[in-house]
């Protein structure tokens, strides 16, 4: 009786890994999500008579899939625009850091049958280069990704990973979004999980010092607690050493309770700090507003006040009636602004802060003063090549032979043209490229195919941001902010032909990843286009191939 019990369980649990599909549901060069009664969701693709099915969950942050877009043979998912290969599930483009986990099929004529149990492996085998070594100096996006990358595309070598923090690398973007709201822990926010360096045979040295960097050499040196110093040298180095915040030269920035907010250790001390006290951020940037919109949502401020020298937030990404927008949207969460003032001075009693005096003279209470005033990438490690405005690299983020400078001190090409960008994902961007450079990989997708892409999140609402605009003023604003519910084409001039070089939106996904597919491809709408009522959506399927 127990064994035809057994049978029983074991028939009920194969059922339940199984999955039918009528090939009917998908159209040729199409996708459709299916999602299941445990919160899984399968997505399947189809290009003619073939099929693929795969873990419907984007694996940055779980978002289906078949809610996005696919254009060609990129899946793109609606959130954060990581973007997969339609027919094995490669990852494309970040910011998630994996590729689709991919099923077995079962063909039934009319009828595909999944099986969820029956993964199929797509791992590259680590036997390339396997007599190499391979340092990397920095721990955030941009080398993170690069190690990663390597082991999952085949390098055999070693891989050092230093960093001067103490913790394992982890997803900095959330420090000022989930985890300062008090809604995601420490733990969710380590990049490939617990244990991802032993995992995947990567040194990884914490707390460790680089005091220069020898490019001539393809060396480094390292300074430990002793003072003491050890030279390596490496056959590839690549230097992600990131930014780092700025500091005005207010009065009183060295007090006790005045914070910058870059790394884990800044946000808890944030955190610790904030309870039952008032606090005023200084800056209307991402951060900045970032920052208050998850203090508001920890609830554990008396009070929060933000203070920015121009007269809306975001200036400088957004129009004014989206700014204004945003501005409704804090202020109904109690959030409190002073716009078009300056710091005069931070005050405080010798030795900690207790308010801030403005450039007309008023003060406000304070007890805890976040500094949300920009950051500087780090280069002085790389001085003899260094540019104003970070390390000028070629399209493989190359110095020279064997030595990559990557992520935010890199003045690097995209489909934008020369830049430095300090958004995360252009850091993944530049790991992956950098990872294909070194295994000379030839079908990685170049920087100057890629294109900047941004998020913030705030209260719960995810404003996303893809190009790169001079100026928000010169746009082309469709729906409304006010209902959280718009796009807007941002151009860098007024001309009936200048093409839109960026675009940002609340809730109308689906046309910033079309507007995002054809800005990668050379094919951004113009503003005649648009104001003729250019259908991105259809544009973006006709241009893919």
């Amino acid at each position: 009786m127990s064994q035809i019990n057994s049978n029983k369980t074991d028939d009920k649990i194969a059922a339940k890994n199984l999955v039918t599909i009528d090939k009917s549901d998908i159209p040729d060069g199409g996708m459709k999500s299916y999602k299941q009664e445990d919160d899984s969701i399968i997505l399947v693709t189809r290009d003619r008579d073939e099929f693929s099915a795969f873990d419907g969950k984007c694996p940055h942050a779980g978002a289906d899939l078949g809610e996005g877009l696919r254009c060609g043979d990129r899946v793109i998912c609606p959130w954060h625009h990581g973007s997969f290969d339609s027919r094995d599930g490669t990852l494309l483009e970040p910011v998630a850091m994996r590729g689709l986990t991919q099923y077995e099929l079962i063909d039934e004529g009319a009828r595909l049958v999944v099986d969820t149990a029956a993964k199929i492996d797509n791992r590259t085998a680590n036997d390339k280069l396997t007599d190499t070594h391979t340092i990397i100096v920095g721990g955030g996006g941009a080398g993170f990704m690069t190690a990663n990358q390597l082991r999952h595309t085949g390098y055999g070598g070693k891989i050092t990973l230093i960093s001067a923090d103490n913790k394992a690398p982890y997803n900095r973007p959330l420090l000022s979004k989930a985890f300062l709201a008090g809604q995601m822990d420490e733990g969710k926010l380590i990049l490939g999980g617990s244990n991802w360096a032993d995992r995947n045979n990567i040194d990884l040295r914490l707390n460790q010092r680089v005091s220069e960097i020898l490019p001539n050499e393809n060396a480094i040196i390292i300074e430990n607690n002793n003072g003491d110093n050890e030279k390596q040298s490496a056959d590839f180095l690549v230097v992600a050493t990131g930014a780092e915040p700025k500091i005005p030269p207010f009065k009183g920035a060295d007090l006790a309770g005045v914070f910058t907010l870059r790394s884990m250790s800044d946000a808890k001390a944030i955190k610790e700090a904030s309870q039952d006290k008032q606090v005023v951020i200084v800056g209307t940037g991402f951060i900045g507003m970032e920052a208050a919109a998850a203090l508001s949502q920890a609830g554990e401020a008396t009070s929060i006040t933000v203070v920015g020298r121009s007269a809306r937030v975001m200036s400088n990404i957004v129009s004014e009636a989206v700014s204004n927008a945003l501005i409704k949207l804090h202020e109904e969460n109690a959030v409190r602004f002073v716009f078009g003032a300056g710091v005069e001075s931070i005050d405080g009693d010798g030795s900690h802060v207790s308010g801030v005096t403005l450039s007309d003279g008023s003060t406000l209470a304070a007890d805890v003063v976040i500094l949300g005033t920009g950051v500087a990438p780090r280069t002085d490690l790389l001085e003899q090549v260094d540019d104003p405005d970070g390390v000028q690299v070629d399209n493989e983020l190359q110095l020279r032979d064997g030595v990559y400078a990557l992520g935010d001190i890199a003045k690097a090409t995209n489909q934008m043209g020369r830049m430095r960008i300090e958004h995360w994902r252009v850091a993944l961007q530049h790991g992956m490229v950098t990872a294909a450079a070194i295994l000379n990989e030839d079908n990685e997708h170049s920087l100057e195919e890629r294109i900047p892409f941004f998020w913030t999140a705030q209260y719960g609402k995810s404003l996303r941001y893809s190009g790169h605009a001079a100026t928000p003023d010169k746009g082309i604003l469709f729906g409304t902010p006010d209902d959280l519910d718009y796009i807007e084409y941002y151009f860098d001039d007024e001309g009936e032909n200048t093409r839109a070089s960026a675009a940002s939106s609340l809730g109308r996904d689906k046309e910033l990843i079309a507007f995002s597919e054809l800005l990668r491809r050379g094919h951004a709408p113009t503003r005649a286009q648009i104001n003729a009522g250019f259908d991105i959506i259809e544009q973006a399927h006709a241009l893919s191939p």
